[in-house]
């Protein structure tokens, strides 16, 4: 299994990136999964379903399965936020992990950027950045940009930044025990 980050400001377009991204993928033989990052509260069911009833109750975890699909939600209830770690091991194994946020997380990453948005470029400050998919100039000592538009271009530059697993993992403990 192997990690790629797509990671930028809000409004610069990874959500739409990524749902062109993964039927792609998928149609060149990589299969795919997806770690979002929310900044606030959210919720997968719907208020006065028997699963919302469950987790208002006090379940901490909650599966909720039909003959389509299955869904574990876990209440944290005090407990602190998982990290990427700790989330990739909830993942069946795929060839390509796709996380979406963490943008502080020290795995690898495509910065997605629109000039609209107004916003700095991320990359000047994260090292983990490896490639850009934008829609304007980078300036010097940026790293590889493609047109945001571009699919194809994008995948490849994903894949070939994408890192195992293992060397994620080995990563993200080194700069815990070692911040910067």
């Amino acid at each position: 299994m192997k990690i790629i980050g797509l990671a930028g400001w809000s409004g610069a377009g990874k959500t739409t990136l990524l749902n062109k991204l993964i039927p792609h993928l998928i149609g060149v033989g990589v299969s795919v999964s997806t770690i979002k990052h929310a900044h606030h509260g959210f919720d997968v069911d719907i208020p006065g379903k028997d699963s919302w009833q469950h987790r208002q109750a006090g379940a901490t975890e909650v599966l909720v399965a039909s003959g389509k699909r299955w869904a574990l939600m876990r209440e944290l209830r005090g407990e602190s936020e998982w990290s990427l770690p700790d989330l990739l091991d909830k993942l069946t194994p795929v060839d390509l992990v796709i996380v979406e946020g963490f943008k502080r997380s020290g795995h690898p990453k495509i910065e997605v950027h629109r000039a609209e948005n107004g916003k700095p470029y991320l990359w000047p400050d994260d090292r983990d950045i490896l490639g850009i998919a934008g829609d304007a100039p980078t300036g010097s000592g940026a790293p590889p940009c493609v047109a945001l538009d571009a699919i194809g271009a994008v995948a490849d530059m994903m894949l070939a930044a994408a890192l195992p697993i293992d060397t994620v993992r080995a990563r993200l403990a080194q700069r815990a025990k070692n911040p910067e």
